[in-house]
């Protein structure tokens, strides 16, 4: 009886995590829920979006442009 339930054992082991394995890398339980959470991180583009982020961006690069040479000014006159 001894070896027929460590062989069981053994096979309940090593199975467990194969089958957890297979199921896991199955594409159709799990595909619509990474399309979804892929478009919640990554929207698709959108071009006003994009232009209010292109212009923020340079507006923020302006300013510090202004705020470097207030320094650079500031620093010469003293």
């Amino acid at each position: 009886m001894g070896i027929k339930i460590e062989v069981f054992r053994m096979m309940l082991y090593l199975s467990f995590p194969v089958a957890m394995f297979w199921i896991s890398n199955q594409a159709e339980y799990f595909e619509e829920y990474v399309v979804k959470r892929k478009r919640e991180i990554f929207p698709p583009d959108d071009k006003l979006k994009r232009k209010e982020l292109e212009d923020f961006k340079e507006r923020m690069r302006v300013l510090k442009e202004q705020r470097i040479l207030k320094q650079i000014s500031a620093e010469s006159e003293n």
